[in-house]
């Protein structure tokens, strides 16, 4: 390594995307590594998010490392509190404290062609260099705050989901919550529980469908703990029934449309035995197919909605004034307190979630929104050279992150063992590898829902602002792990330093 070079990577993040990308690089005996976090404690959406109801909507068994399992869940779906306490687990074993720097906000980074190296800009400090750069920043990490006209005067309380106060009192108050996505169907029974009053505001309603919850026994965590082929087995039947929604009916739509309207059926059929007002169950019924945008897990979403204290309100907001909020037929509520689940800005800001300059000045984030969203195997672009991107279009795969995570890791070891036979410090990816993986991924999106049903309605994520449906991976899983292993090596350039003298 250059001696002007300080680390061997720097990881961008500090959730279990670069917690992978770490343990991975230490299997490989990379172990001068920098893990740069702008939060305050690691675990990334599971540290920043704490609203009420929090939970994973993806069974617990699968969505953990497979090669770390945690046989001492509480529930078929953990709180999310554990999901924390399992990210320090994770870094406490595998030793990943010492990389990490918290409240280092990365402002961008540069590939410094003459010194091999990428530069890593840190507000408010040096930069860091690093050979390699991996940016491990989430899919969801950075929060959407909706144009409202007036938003900012208003005078009462203002949360937002993923900067929840916790020692906030809900009891009694004249409550607002602006959007009917995942995390507000956890967040709005919680909240109905406590206000006096609360007015959601929908502008898209979202499929739901019954979440098969439960508390894990004693014993059968004691079973897992003891016979880890006994948890295995269980997650392979979360994965089985993982694989049949994501996979079949939603990017197989063409061929399984029966599977998919099948779903669509099992939540209206659902919404129906909770909910018995006709007008309330029309204005909850999603008019675009199941899939386009994501679908949920809930047993207390519709039902809350029936409750006295609780009102739907459909209408557009026209603005917010200091006390309340006008929709656009003129009516006004009078609110103290106003929760915005707005999500996330996927498209716009955190693809990348840092400007990133490689080759020839190229802008990584200017390229992608001024051409297609690209990712060669969901982690590298030409013109980038030693630089991953773990959450990149193209790359979630279709059961969980970390799914998508261990693919990563799986295509790290293959790429960095073949630099290490070579001798090499350089890899790129070639434009040919990238463009006939950008077609076949494209290919492939046609017989999904996003391009075979109908989504114009859904006002999902899932599109770019090209149209295109670029964030999931359109193959199997299995198709992901196997080309990690196997993907042609001469798809990318290795280039080893020129020997001086």
């Amino acid at each position: 390594m250059d001696q002007n070079t300080r680390f061997d990577a720097v990881i961008v993040g500090a959730g279990f995307g670069g917690m992978g990308a770490a343990i991975a690089l230490n299997r490989l005996g990379m172990t001068n590594l920098a893990i740069l976090e702008r939060e305050d404690d690691l675990g990334g959406t599971w540290h920043v998010n704490r609203y009420p109801g929090l939970a994973v909507d993806i069974a617990s068994v699968t969505y953990s490392y497979s090669f770390e399992p945690n046989p001492y869940w509480s529930r078929l779906f953990a709180p999310g509190a554990e999901l924390k306490r399992y990210a320090d687990h994770v870094a406490d074993k595998y030793d990943l404290r010492r990389y990490m720097r918290f409240g280092q906000v990365v402002t961008g980074a540069r590939w410094d062609g003459e010194a091999r190296h990428w530069v890593v800009a840190v507000d408010g400090q040096e930069p860091v260099t690093g050979r390699y750069l991996l940016t491990a920043t989430g899919f969801l990490s950075q929060p959407h705050t909706p144009d409202i006209d007036g938003i900012d005067t208003f005078a009462g309380r203002v949360l937002h989901t993923t900067a929840w106060d916790e020692g906030i009192d809900l009891a009694g108050a004249r409550a607002a919550i602006v959007g009917t996505g995942a995390t507000a169907v956890q967040l709005i029974p919680e909240v109905a529980r406590a206000a006096a009053e609360l007015t959601v505001y929908q502008r898209t309603p979202i499929w739901v469908v019954p979440k098969v919850d439960m508390r894990i026994p004693a014993v059968v965590q004691r079973l897992f703990a003891r016979v880890p082929v006994t948890q295995r087995a269980a997650r392979a039947v979360s994965d089985g029934i993982l694989e049949g929604l994501m996979i079949s009916a939603v990017l197989h739509y063409r061929q399984a449309k029966l599977l998919n309207k099948s779903a669509a059926a099992a939540s209206r059929l659902f919404l129906r035995t909770q909910v018995a007002d006709p007008d309330l169950r029309r204005r909850l019924t999603p008019d675009y197919d199941f899939g386009c945008k994501r679908p949920t897990f809930s047993n207390r979403y519709f039902r809350t909605f029936t409750q006295r204290n609780v009102n739907l309100e459909t209408a557009g907001i026209e603005r917010i004034e200091p006390d309340g909020i006008v929709t656009a037929d003129g009516r006004r509520t009078e609110i103290d307190t106003l929760i915005l689940a707005t999500g996330f800005n996927l498209w716009d800001v955190n693809f990348p979630a840092i400007e990133v300059i490689g080759r020839e000045g190229l802008n990584l984030g200017k390229w992608w929104r001024d051409n297609r969203f690209q990712a060669y195997e969901g982690v590298a672009v030409p013109k980038f050279p030693n630089f991953l991107t773990l959450a990149s279009p193209y790359s979630y795969s279709g059961l969980s992150y970390f799914t998508t995570i261990e693919s990563q890791m799986a295509h790290m070891t293959r790429l960095f063992g073949e630099m290490r036979r070579r001798g090499a410090d350089v890899f790129e990816v070639t434009e040919d590898a990238n463009t006939r993986f950008l077609d076949r991924m494209t290919a492939n999106l046609d017989d999904s829902v996003f391009y075979g049903g109908s989504c114009s309605t859904s006002r999902s994520y899932y599109f770019n602002q090209h149209g295109e449906a670029a964030l999931l991976r359109p193959t199997s899983t299995a198709n992901a792990f196997r080309e990690a292993r196997s993907f042609p090596l001469d798809d990318y350039e290795l280039s080893a330093p020129a020997v001086v003298g």
